[in-house]
């Protein structure tokens, strides 16, 4: 593990076009993720926290600013370039799964593991279904699960690849509070396990609170910034 930080965001503003005009999103946000850190972004709908995440996981090019993942300038690749990066480096867990639907769970775990030409690939997808409690389920497909077995295959899918940078927007948004306290404990003991660095949005206090930091977003910008208990 070298020094440079996973994850720098400098001075990034993000301006998108509107019906209305041009929409500030982000405002000159700066902010550094440590290797192993767990962030919590927390604020009002519409003060940025998931257009931070696209920003900073290379999926939204930001309007100004430098955006630095495993010290390289996103700014200097191009799509294909920005992949590459995060391919086997960089999981990502949304609020809608984003599972496959013609693959059952164990392919789509198997998914991102067999793009990076990793050996064993399906063995590997086997074990972290059984480490999500979802070993019985492996050959079902996403419209046979729950909304709260999918995000645990989608938590699966993310870790498995062991990653050393973890993206979650709203994992917990879509669910019950029982399926969301399990998909949350989930995700805090496998991020722990793996000593991935996470960047998460929510809106559930208590899931921020989990995190080591939490960064609260008003109008594009970091209003406070404080440690969890």
């Amino acid at each position: 593990m070298t020094d440079t930080p996973p994850l720098v965001l400098d001075d990034v503003s993000l301006t998108l076009p509107s019906a209305a005009g041009p929409v500030e999103i982000l405002r000159g946000l700066s902010l550094t993720l440590a290797h192993g850190e767990r962030m919590a972004l927390v604020g009002p709908s519409g003060s940025g926290k998931s257009s931070l995440i696209a920003v900073a996981a290379g999926l939204e090019r930001p309007t100004a600013g430098t955006v630095r993942l495993f010290g390289q300038d996103l700014g200097r690749l191009d799509e294909d370039g920005r992949a590459r990066l995060r391919r086997g480096r960089v999981g990502l867990v949304f609020q809608s799964f984003h599972l496959l639907p013609n693959m059952t769970a164990e392919e789509n775990v198997a998914a991102p593991m067999e793009i990076s030409r990793r050996q064993g690939a399906m063995t590997e997808a086997r074990a972290w279904l059984d480490r999500v409690g979802l070993g019985g389920r492996r050959r079902h497909y996403p419209h046979q699960l729950s909304g709260g077995e999918q995000q645990r295959v989608a938590l699966a899918r993310a870790l498995a690849p062991s990653p050393a940078l973890i993206f979650a927007d709203e994992p917990t948004g879509n669910l019950d509070s029982k399926n969301a306290r399990h998909v949350a404990d989930l995700l805090f003991e496998l991020v722990e396990h793996t000593g991935a660095a996470l960047l998460l949005v929510t809106h559930d206090p208590t899931l921020a609170h989990r995190a080591q930091r939490v960064v609260t977003l008003r109008d594009g910008r970091p209003e406070a910034a404080a440690e969890a208990a």
